[in-house]
């Protein structure tokens, strides 16, 4: 008569051990790559300042009269470019400045709006218009553009 489990052998200890440290490591790994995936690169701006709070201290004036946008930087940051967000019945469209097409070859200034500088256009934009600034900063890959939050954009009726 044969015994049941006799003649049978399981996993060795030893075995077992190693495969159970590597699905830790497999699985520590993992972890570490989805943090490492989820952290934000930090730009900055002005010599380390982050661009984020930069954006507090954008002082600009815009209005849109007769098809003609006029933007004037009147603070010192440099403002690199702008999202122009028009809505009209319930539907938005947003373009970066740098790409809208201007009456006479007018275009947005290369190197953006500097301190004291001003930029005037003719184009054709219906319903609300919503300017929102474009900063150029530095990042560990080089210069990169940040865009503020809507709350620092300028709204034209």
């Amino acid at each position: 008569m044969i015994k049941k489990g006799v003649g049978k052998k399981g996993l060795s200890p030893v075995v077992a051990t190693v495969l159970l440290i590597g699905v830790v490591i497999i699985m520590g790994v993992i972890v570490f790559l989805w943090f490492n995936g989820m952290k934000e690169e930090t730009i900055t701006k002005f010599g380390g300042t982050n661009v984020e709070l930069v954006c507090n201290d954008l002082i600009f004036s815009a209005s849109y009269s007769g098809g003609v946008l006029y933007i004037t930087n009147t603070g010192d940051v440099p403002i690199y470019s702008m999202n122009v967000k028009t809505s009209d019945g319930g539907s938005y469209n947003t373009r970066n400045i740098r790409d809208l097409e201007f009456s006479g070859g007018v275009d947005w200034p290369s190197n953006g709006l500097n301190q004291g500088s001003a930029f005037s256009g003719t184009i054709s934009l219906d319903g609300t218009i919503e300017l929102i600034p474009i900063l150029l900063g530095t990042s560990d890959t080089g210069e990169t553009t940040y865009v503020c939050e809507e709350m620092y954009s300028k709204e034209l009726s």
